[in-house]
Formats: structure tokens, C-alpha cells, sequence
């Protein structure tokens, strides 16, 4: 049965998302630091009392308008993936799928420039894996069951891998051609993955 939502949880529901539109806005045109809890509620025609409410501050707003960006990048690579039966394929579509993410300019802001500068090294990661790691486990994982890498440690295979494509994000973020970078993170990360493969494999 159909929930129909209470005016109360109506209004609390447009607040929320009126905070984190408004909090995209500005952490991606100027920059976590530069940005004050003042301004967010003033552009939101808000108070700062519902910014406390919803998110507990700054912080906390944009640590939701960051967990936005990766869910919304996980659904991405998972519908990508999924569209290949092959393994490798599939694996090699998430990788590039994430690149391509990467590219644009709301994560590339959100996620990887500012999200360890608002969020701190180890709550980013933390986040981060949260959303991503579980694909990239789960990928790394099938492709060790099928023979189709080199038997390594799901979890040190999968770390490197998260490795490379963290600084290869990170590059690409602050390179004066993107266009270009992209494509060469593409060819290398492909690289990457077909050095873990037998050399028996199919």
C-alpha cells in the first residue's frame, strides 16, 4: 500500500533537497572552504537552524551532496557493467565507466578535489569505498573465479587496482587536457588489468 506523505514530511523532504542543490551549487562554483554556512541558507531561503536539522552544519551537508555523486556514479558502472556478459568485457566497461565519471565536472569537483579536503583522508576513503569498493571486490572476485587473473589475493588485487585508479582520477582532475588524460588513463588501466591476466587465459 501506497504511503501518501504526511504536508510536514512534504515540506521537510523540499527543505532537505533545497539544501542540497543549493550546497552542489556552491561547493562546485567555489570551493568547500570558500563557501560559509551563512551563504547556503541565505541562497536556499532557509535558515540556519534547518541546515542544522538536516545535515548538522556545512560538513555534513556536503558530505550528503558527495554520497549523491557516488551513488549516482555505483548506479552508472553497475548498469554499464551489467549490460556485458563477458567478464573481461564487463570489467574492463566498469573501469572505463568510472573514468568517464571522473570526467564529469560535479564529481570530478565533489568527489575527487574537494572530498578529501572537507571530509578528511580517512572519511573519504571510507565513503568512497563504501559505494565503489563493493563493484570493484565484486568484479576482481568473478574475474579470480573464472581463471581469468592471476591468483592474488581478492582483496590486494582489488586494492591496487583501487590504487591506480584514485591517482589516475586525481591526474586527470588537475591535467590541462582532459580529453587527453582520459584517454591515456584508458589505455593504462587497461594495461593494468591485462597484466594480472594468465598468460594461458582466452
Amino acid at each position: 500500500m501506497e504511503t501518501v506523505k504526511t504536508r510536514r514530511e512534504q515540506y521537510a523532504q523540499s527543505t532537505r533537497q533545497a539544501l542540497l542543490d543549493t550546497g552542489l551549487e556552491f561547493f562546485v562554483e567555489r570551493g568547500y572552504p570558500a563557501v560559509s554556512a551563512e551563504e547556503l541558507v541565505r541562497a536556499a531561503g532557509l535558515t540556519r537552524g534547518a541546515l542544522y536539522h538536516h545535515f548538522d552544519g556545512k560538513q555534513g551537508l556536503f558530505e550528503a551532496v558527495f554520497e549523491e555523486q557516488e551513488r549516482r556514479a555505483a548506479a552508472l558502472i553497475a548498469e554499464a557493467m551489467a549490460a556485458h556478459d563477458d567478464l573481461w568485457q564487463r570489467a574492463l566497461t566498469g573501469l572505463d565507466t568510472f573514468l568517464d565519471v571522473c570526467a564529469d565536472r560535479d564529481y570530478r569537483e565533489i568527489v575527487v578535489l574537494q572530498g578529501p579536503i572537507a571530509l578528511g583522508w580517512e572519511r573519504w576513503r571510507e565513503l568512497d569505498q563504501r559505494h565503489l569498493g563493493g563493484l570493484l571486490v565484486g568484479s576482481v572476485r568473478a574475474l579470480l573465479d573464472a581463471g581469468l587473473v592471476k591468483p592474488y589475493p581478492v582483496g590486494l588485487a582489488a586494492a591496487a587496482l583501487y590504487g591506480a585508479l584514485t591517482e589516475l582520477a586525481l591526474a586527470a582532475a588537475r591535467t590541462d587536457d582532459p580529453a587527453q588524460t582520459r584517454r591515456q588513463a584508458g589505455r593504462l588501466v587497461h594495461g593494468l588489468l591485462q597484466g594480472l591476466r594468465p598468460a594461458d587465459a582466452g
